[in-house]
């Protein structure tokens, strides 16, 4: 009986955190990297213009179809954001589908950086609607800290040309930017 009892242990413990998913273990090692600039997090350069530039990320949420780091200059300071697309589909109803997966998979999730206190990423969930191109959920880090508080994780359904696209997104300030222009969350 002890023998069973410890092979199943051994077992639970071998098995993922039963409270983390691979979303939000991806998401965690992003949100760590954040006081670095996602120094550690940032692949090779993909494109360089005037003042943006684009590198592929090392830390990809399962399924992603594409995940990088881009980096701003803006007003002599370097603003950087990562963003992941997670799910594409011409079919509304299956990418809003994934985008309750998500931020099933993301609501509550705690985010350990060494040195602090645990966070926990909070939300409140609103159904996405095809009227909207752009539909977002802005997440709360919390306990908030001088540290972490420009902080934001953003999951968003957005349309482009006739695509849904479902993205997950780290950045700093009160703005998301996207590209070489910003997108108003």
């Amino acid at each position: 009986m002890t023998f069973a009892l410890l092979l199943s242990a051994a077992w639970l413990f071998s098995q993922d955190d039963v409270f983390s998913n691979k979303t939000n273990v991806a998401l965690e090692k992003v949100i760590r990297d954040y006081p670095n600039r996602f120094h550690n997090i940032r692949g090779e350069m993909i494109s360089q213009h005037a003042q943006v530039a684009e590198y592929k990320s090392t830390i990809s949420v399962p399924g992603a179809s594409y995940c990088s780091i881009w980096k701003y200059n803006v007003s002599n300071n370097e603003v950087y954001n990562w963003n992941c697309v997670t799910f594409n589909s011409t079919n509304f109803m299956q990418a809003r589908g994934k985008f309750k997966e998500i931020y099933d998979q993301i609501e509550n999730t705690i985010i350990k950086i060494e040195g602090q206190k645990p966070f926990i990423l909070n939300a409140q969930y609103r159904t996405p609607t095809e009227l909207h191109n752009i539909n977002s959920i802005t997440f709360e880090l919390l306990p908030l800290t001088d540290e972490m508080k420009n902080l934001k994780v953003d999951l968003s359904l957005e349309k482009e040309l006739n695509i849904w696209k479902v993205k997950l997104s780290v950045y700093e300030g009160e703005r998301k930017l996207n590209g070489v222009t910003a997108a108003v969350q």
